[in-house]
């Protein structure tokens, strides 16, 4: 079991796991505490910590899916954030006086003028449309490698409700009207720093147009005649082998 926590327990001057950050790979080793990094929780009883480091020898952390089990990838991806988090936050954003760690709760705080900078977490959608036919909609977009398909996706604008920002990203990126939405589940997605939040919806009109700049191709897939689809560790897999699964 994973518990995240900001404060390390008193125990932590003893052996923890240690994620040694480059980028986006990951090295994962147990010593001792580290002098300086991100604590990140406590995994199974052990304290667990982010160091960045610049040596070679880390594992791409989509890679690192297939090597360790589900949990410590979580913990994995967390490690990635909070050193990317901190990395990016050394200066404060209204003043550019150095940060520093916050003493009561995960942030860096600015010591001239107070600004608190919270770990960046961007919410977006991600919608599997449904058809009457039972057929489902699936794009590929611009940036995917080979000729993989996958769910519509988009961030969440300011003042906009998750249920709006899935009706609007469908309309923008292929031209279409849904509705009748339901929540499934959501994601933490390190690639760099989102929140997922996958939904279904049903088709109410509209023919497919796809945004040029975003969507390379997009088309209505059967269960049974289905094109290259994400991997499993992804949010957008598992809205996919639900929906053809008959869940």
């Amino acid at each position: 079991m994973f518990l995240p926590q900001v404060e390390p327990p008193p125990c932590a001057d003893g052996e923890c796991l240690v994620f040694s950050v480059a980028e986006r790979a990951v090295d994962i080793a147990r010593g001792p505490r580290p002098e300086a990094g991100e604590f990140l929780g406590i995994l199974d009883g052990t304290p667990c910590w982010a160091v960045e480091r610049t040596e070679a020898g880390h594992v791409d952390l989509r890679r690192l899916w297939s090597v360790v089990d589900e949990q410590t990838w979580s913990v994995a991806s967390r490690a990635v954030q909070l050193v990317h988090w901190a990395r990016t936050h050394r200066f404060c954003g209204s003043c550019a006086t150095p940060t520093e760690p916050s003493q009561r709760e995960r942030a860096r705080r600015c010591p001239a003028c107070g600004l608190l900078a919270f770990p960046r977490i961007s919410p977006a959608v991600i919608v599997l449309v449904e058809r009457d036919d039972g057929r489902a909609l699936l794009a590929r977009n611009v940036n995917f490698p080979g000729s993989m398909f996958s769910c519509i996706a988009g961030f969440v604008d300011p003042g906009e409700t998750l249920e709006e920002a899935v009706v609007r990203e469908v309309r923008e990126e292929v031209g279409v009207e849904v509705g009748h939405l339901s929540y499934v589940a959501s994601q933490p997605w390190p690639f760099p720093h989102s929140l997922m939040v996958g939904f279904r919806a049903r088709y109410r009109g509209g023919d497919i147009v796809c945004q040029e700049s975003e969507i390379a191709e997009a088309a209505w897939f059967a269960p049974g005649d289905l094109p290259g689809i994400p991997p499993a560790m992804s949010i957008a897999r598992r809205l996919i082998d639900d929906w053809a699964q008959g869940c």
